[in-house]
């Protein structure tokens, strides 16, 4: 059975509009980012003039945000996240675009400060009762971290489109980029993957309530653990996994580092019912484009199963962490992932000297 809507709750009722939001949308989710190839060559040519010193995070490791020095004590953390819909329900749509934006802010170590508002919707076509539940659920997740919606934008566009600009604090000295990860380090990953196959499967109507629950529940799940990681030293990278999937986001910090990773596969923490979705053999389109950007990379192992290198690909939306710690670190991350409730958080890897590439075992 098929679910496209939530639980009751004060700024979601029974009564919410019944309305499709994916049917308005191309692509849903982090799915619906450029693929990394095409995003590699329209950034190959651009050029920044002016960096300042204070401008300590750029564009040049592809990180989660910029992150600009005020003082000795204190960065802002500055980004932006927004999408079209990957669920129909329309507060839980407002719910997953507001915790993956401010996801970028955890997994740099910082803590949000306010957000500002990004929304585009087709006015005339989703009624405005719907749009209401859409906003509601963005300032019930930014309610939970504790920040303001202080502002924003909106515009009429032939897709809804909802995000949030996320504005974060950190500590200059405990910025966590994901260019500083160190040889030996072992890897650890916060969250299951398989959000795009359970995507795919609630667009073609197969997903069942439990299936939708579980969905809702990993992408609605902030990722205030980066906030204590940040005081630890002994986490040297963090970053967090969406739309170019784990395998993606790992050759990130392999190539911002100039490191290789390892990864053994079946430490990987899955979502067992996309797991069982991905082995019946379905992939989604942005899992195709993902591996045609970066499957080179990648060494898989003699007689590895497709579906396999689909979850590597997989496009997460509002992912999890993944942090890369000196071994005699992992206990302690992982200890206090699970306090904070990422209970499948698990250590997936190591990296070592050598070029930027991902051997899966």
């Amino acid at each position: 059975m098929s679910t496209t809507h939530a639980p009751a709750s004060p700024n979601n009722p029974e009564s919410s509009p019944a309305i499709r939001l994916t049917e308005f949308s191309h692509g849903g989710g982090c799915g619906c980012k450029i693929a990394p190839a095409v995003l590699s060559r329209l950034l190959a040519t651009a050029n920044m003039p002016l960096i300042p010193p204070a401008l300590l995070v750029g564009t040049e490791t592809s990180d989660d945000a910029a992150v600009y020095q005020l003082n000795d004590q204190q960065a802002v953390i500055a980004t932006t996240d927004f999408f079209t819909p990957i669920v129909d329900d329309p507060y839980d749509f407002g719910r997953i675009a507001a915790t993956n934006a401010l996801s970028d802010v955890y997994a740099m170590g910082g803590t949000p400060l306010f957000a500002l508002a990004l929304v585009g919707m087709p006015l005339g076509k989703i009624p405005e009762e719907a749009i209401r539940l859409i906003l509601a659920g963005g300032q019930d997740v930014c309610k939970a971290a504790g920040i303001p919606i202080a502002g924003g934008h909106s515009i009429d566009t032939l897709e809804p489109i909802y995000g949030l600009v996320g504005i974060g604090l950190v500590h200059p000295g405990k910025v966590k980029r994901n260019s500083q990860a160190q040889a030996g380090d072992v890897l650890i990953l916060s969250k299951p993957l398989g959000v795009g196959m359970l995507s795919a499967a609630l667009k073609k109507g197969n997903l069942s309530a439990d299936g939708y629950a579980d969905m809702v529940r990993w992408t609605t799940k902030l990722n205030t653990p980066g906030v204590a990681l940040s005081d630890m030293p002994e986490v040297h990278a963090m970053t967090d996994v969406t739309g170019f999937g784990l395998a993606g986001h790992l050759l990130e910090i392999c190539r911002g580092s100039s490191l290789a990773a390892q990864v053994q596969f079946d430490a990987v923490p899955l979502i067992p019912l996309a797991a069982e979705i991905a082995q019946s053999g379905t992939a989604t389109g942005a899992s195709k484009r993902n591996w045609e950007g970066y499957g080179s990379s990648i060494q898989l192992p003699d007689g590895c199963e497709l579906w396999k290198q689909n979850m590597l690909s997989d496009p997460q939306t509002s992912g999890g962490l993944l942090i890369a710690c000196a071994p005699g670190a992992a206990e302690q991350v992982l200890k206090t992932l699970h306090a904070q409730g990422f209970d499948e958080a698990a250590m997936i890897g190591q990296l070592a000297a050598g070029g930027a590439q991902i051997c899966v075992i």
